[in-house]
């Protein structure tokens, strides 16, 4: 059993501002833990000394805490009540949507709702605000290349319009990827976006604790526009969404009150 995880989490808030406090803790601290043995070191003081020495050891550590997970159209029922009821209703009185894709990973997502939004506008009328706390998953996403499996939800038709095949790897297309700003971001301390329509955030909050959460919930809440909707993950339903001055709309879809 490793010791010293106290003092590791403070000096890793000071090194990158990300407070390993709001994680559950077992479940961060046996990642962790795994990963410090998988490295062959003995304990947290050393394996510290050796983030701060090697960029490659540091770039794994990011990596590995921030658990990056992510495919196109991830739960395809939920994009297909996105399409065809949540957006219909946002557009009723806005011709364009302010979206913001929270915790966005290596760009699956906010390209995935670039996609969507075609069905609805031309292209050089959508714009996707993306933020994720890992700088690596940001460059990913930039870059845009994927392999099959990651597309294997999308909509028929969406790969041959929207990518470009080389071997065993599929690149997003340029016009597609010029909609979306990527920005790093931290959820728990960074200031969040205003007047949102649309905020989406899925299965990330499902490793923080019940503090954090409610502090993000709110704080969603604030960022969002008058009848804007906050989309969520498949395990993170909102437990009395008007706390947070939401209300369900439809399964993982609040409405702000």
């Amino acid at each position: 059993m490793l010791t010293g995880y106290e003092k590791f989490k403070e000096k890793i808030f000071k090194l990158t501002g990300i407070d390993l406090s709001c994680y559950k803790e077992r479940q961060m601290k046996r990642r962790i833990d795994s990963l410090i043995s998988r490295n062959s070191f003995n304990d947290y003081d050393t394996y510290y000394s050796a983030l701060l020495q090697d960029s490659h050891l540091f770039n794994e550590f990011i990596n590995y805490l921030t658990i990056n997970v992510s495919e196109f159209y991830r739960n395809p029922a939920q994009w297909d009540v996105l399409e065809k009821e949540i957006i219909p209703r946002l557009l009723e009185n806005k011709k364009t949507l302010k979206i913001w894709s929270a915790a966005c990973s290596t760009g699956e997502e906010p390209y995935s709702l670039v996609m969507l939004m075609t069905k609805f506008m031309k292209l050089e009328n959508i714009s996707i605000y993306a933020t994720d706390i890992d700088e690596d998953a940001i460059n990913k996403a930039k870059m845009g290349v994927y392999n099959e499996k990651s597309l294997a939800n999308l909509p028929d038709g969406f790969v041959s319009k929207f990518f470009i095949k080389n071997l065993n790897t599929y690149k997003i297309k340029d016009e597609v990827k010029k909609c979306v700003e990527y920005r790093r971001h931290n959820l728990l301390m960074d200031k969040y976006p205003e007047n949102c329509d649309l905020i989406t955030c899925r299965n990330v909050l499902i490793y923080f604790t019940e503090e954090a959460k409610n502090n993000i919930y709110m704080r969603f809440s604030k960022a969002l526009s008058p009848n804007g909707i906050l989309f969520v993950g498949s395990t993170e339903q909102i437990i009395m969404a008007q706390r947070y001055n939401m209300e369900p709309l439809k399964n993982f879809f609040y409405k702000l009150i």
